[in-house]
């Protein structure tokens, strides 16, 4: 075993160390348990780093072990870091001590159960980005159910069980189908090596594709949450507590849109061709239907969590543009949604630690009092909007860039038109600027909520129950700042973040 193979065990099984000697420390010293799962938090990211250091975009990490055999069919213990994974392993490394950081003083009951389910939780997403083998896979997916489960159920607000049981059966449906699919894939390719069968899918029937696009899509649309899939996420967000906000919606959410990206596109690559209209359809109806419910809402952590709705309509659009500059911008914009959400919900968590109450109609004028919090506030949200100079921009830029120039959507649109006979229509020879330029009103749109959010929350008269409020503490101010330097740096120079997934996506594409 190489050092790189090496490090890849030890990123995605650290966390359930950290999670097993949580049980040497006696349930009563809570400042204990918080630093050894802090420690081990960021010991893991610091691993994270180290495969940073050694990584070659133009090749891949990879330990291939054989694990099980049963009648014939070969298990792997396979996990490779590439640079379709590489900036998610990260970004779920990062997030998730800056979210047990932000716990210190607001989670006080079962706090080691609680350290111990987080630390769960993140050997289950970095296994999800991973993992090699379609067995491996689907039990890392499968994985992430049970702590996120008990995170929301037991640690959540007032309809927490209902919360937690809604997520886990909706996530559960969807993961049947995926779980036949693969099944299949493994019984007539002898194989769940994924690099083993997209060696093979030339030799996957047409028909067989479809069907089996459709069985992994739907368990991961699901996830993402696209539209009309998705009314589980807004009671998980409002339930969940801050630190499972800020990872569902930095991490787990791009399981979703990550699964299409590293098995959709690759092992189907015909049937995402023949349904990229349709799922970029979908993509666009729920960048503007979040949109519109989140600037409707009045509470500040279901906006928010509708947010995401719009924003990963956007990761979708780009995926399904199938082509170099759509997946680039959409793999860019599940980053800079986990910095800048992730942002938002720390944000909106220290708000309720110190109002207990997240309706917008309860502040206003909170600069005045809390100016820090109001500036940080004020650059997380022109992120979110994706305002020239941050993050958010140089995502949605370049899926609008990839989706004006895609032949499957452009083409799609043109057989629309002409199938209606209708001869009116301008720009017929460019029916992806269609697509882009519905998908830009949730540009505008999201202006619009967002900064309405702000300017509820502070600016306007100052309520008298809001004049003693104490502005952001250290521990805050450094929770929050490694986000907003990466929210700077890329949108300010994101040719670092590009280098290293830019290989990877060529070499799928075929270029």
């Amino acid at each position: 075993m190489d050092f790189g193979a090496l490090l890849l065990t030890l990123v995605t099984f650290a966390p359930l160390l950290g999670a097993a000697a949580l049980l040497l420390v006696k349930p009563e010293q809570k400042n204990a348990l918080r630093w050894v799962a802090l420690i081990t938090a960021l010991v893991t990211f610091g691993i994270s780093l180290g495969l940073l250091a050694i990584f070659n975009p133009a090749d891949a990490i990879r330990i291939d072990l054989p694990w099980l055999s049963v009648a014939g069919w070969n298990v792997h213990y396979h996990l490779a870091l590439d640079g379709l994974s590489i900036l998610l392993v990260l970004l779920t490394t990062l997030l998730t001590p800056l979210a047990i950081l932000s716990t210190w003083t607001s989670v006080e009951d079962r706090v080691r159960q609680f350290m111990a389910f987080f630390l769960m939780l993140e050997t289950g997403m970095l296994g999800v980005f991973l993992a090699q083998d379609l067995f491996l896979f689907y039990i890392f997916w499968e994985f992430t159910l049970v702590p996120m489960y008990f995170l929301i159920g037991i640690w959540g607000g007032e309809r927490r069980i209902y919360a937690a049981v809604k997520f886990f059966l909706y996530t559960m449906a969807g993961s049947v189908l995926m779980l036949v699919a693969l099944l299949w894939l493994g019984t007539q390719y002898n194989t769940f090596s994924l690099p083993e069968l997209i060696a093979q899918r030339a030799n996957i029937p047409p028909q067989a594709q479809t069907w089996l696009f459709l069985a992994f899509a739907l368990a991961f649309a699901i996830k993402v949450p696209m539209w009309p899939l998705h009314t589980w996420l807004p009671d998980a967000h409002v339930e969940a507590p801050t630190a499972g906000s800020v990872i569902l919606a930095g991490v787990l959410l791009k399981m979703g849109t990550y699964g299409f990206l590293r098995f959709n596109l690759t092992l189907f690559p015909q049937a995402s061709w023949e349904f990229s209209p349709w799922m970029a359809l979908l993509a666009i109806i729920g960048i503007l239907y979040g949109a519109l419910v989140s600037y409707a809402q009045t509470d500040a952590k279901k906006l928010v969590a509708y947010s995401s709705v719009s924003h990963l309509g956007f990761v979708m659009l780009g995926l399904f543009a199938l082509n170099q500059q759509g997946i680039q911008g959409a793999l860019l914009q599940m980053i800079n949604h986990g910095l800048s959400t992730g942002a938002l919900f720390l944000m909106v968590g220290m708000l309720y630690e110190r109002r207990h109450t997240r309706a917008l109609d309860a502040f206003g004028g909170l600069w005045k009092v809390i100016p820090v919090f109001g500036t940080l506030l004020l650059i997380v949200s022109l992120s979110s909007v994706g305002l020239p100079g941050l993050n958010g921009f140089i995502g949605e830029f370049t899926i609008l860039l990839g989706a004006a120039g895609s032949d499957a959507l452009g083409n799609a649109w043109n057989q629309i038109v002409t199938a209606l006979g209708v001869s009116f229509i301008p720009m017929r020879s460019a029916g992806g600027l269609w697509f882009a330029g519905f998908a830009a009103l949730g540009v505008i749109f999201a202006a619009a909520y967002l900064l309405q959010m702000y300017q509820k929350i502070c600016l306007g008269a100052l309520k008298a129950e809001n004049q003693n409020l104490k502005d952001l503490s250290w521990r805050e101010i450094i929770t929050l700042l490694p986000l907003l330097v990466l929210i700077f740096w890329i949108g300010l120079y994101p040719k670092p973040f590009i280098d290293l997934i830019a290989p990877a996506i060529n070499q799928m594409l075929g270029y």
